[in-house]
């Protein structure tokens, strides 16, 4: 009998021709992971493609080059958050109650996005290089702007935001206390332990937190959480 007939024959991957959108995809999956565990340089695309169900040619296929999936990685995580936050309806809300919403909401969403902490990181390392080349993720991170000027707006209009309420300005510091409460964990336990982190000390930041935003621009606000 022919050996050669005997030997199995080798698989290709051919998945992609099923279902293009699926694998393109896991790709992204896979490579948000390596991103964001090892940084731009850091990552190696054959480590990607292994535990795809592609290959490497075809991961260039679909994203050209290492950079061009590393933006494509930025872009979709950038979404991912700012979808969270579209999803959310305050316009029935009240300002206050609007604002209080969309503070708590942020906050939870950086604590559950471990890794687009840790991309935002490594873009900061770039000098927001990769960040600028892309067209969404501006016209994406404009949402909640958007969102935050119409509550602001109200707010004045019914006469319980000040004057001096801005949009930009409180998502900054909605942002910062979200964002270090996720990406300086590692460096904060390792000097105070973990006891901060815990599920109930979070919860009473969550809160410390919004009423610190609330103070900043509601009139005669009482922060209940600090008695």
């Amino acid at each position: 009998m022919d050996g050669a007939a005997e030997r199995p024959k080798k698989t290709r991957k051919t998945s992609w021709k099923k279902d293009p959108k699926a694998v393109r995809e896991d790709i992204l999956t896979i490579a948000t992971e390596e991103f964001a565990a090892h940084g731009l340089s850091g990552a190696n695309i054959n480590e990607i493609a292994r535990k795809t169900s592609t290959s490497k040619r075809m991961i260039y296929y679909y994203f050209e080059d290492k950079e061009g999936l590393y933006c494509a990685v930025l872009e979709r995580i950038y979404a991912s958050l700012r979808r969270s936050e579209e999803l959310l309806d305050v316009a029935g809300l009240s300002p206050v109650q609007a604002l209080r919403c969309l503070v708590e909401a942020t906050f939870e969403a950086h604590a559950n996005a471990p890794h687009f902490i840790r991309l935002v990181m490594i873009e900061n390392i770039h000098n927001g290089e990769y960040l600028q080349k892309s067209e969404f993720i501006p016209k994406l991170n404009r949402s909640i702007i958007d969102k935050l000027e119409d509550v602001c707006a109200r707010g004045k209009a019914e006469g319980v935001f000040r004057d001096g309420a801005d949009a930009l300005e409180l998502h900054w510091l909605i942002s910062s206390f979200s964002f270090y409460n996720v990406s300086n964990r590692p460096t904060f336990s390792a000097s105070f332990g973990e006891a901060i982190f815990s599920e109930q000390r979070q919860a009473d930041l969550k809160e410390r937190a919004t009423d610190m935003v609330l103070a900043a621009v509601v009139i005669g606000h009482d922060p209940k959480s600090w008695n």
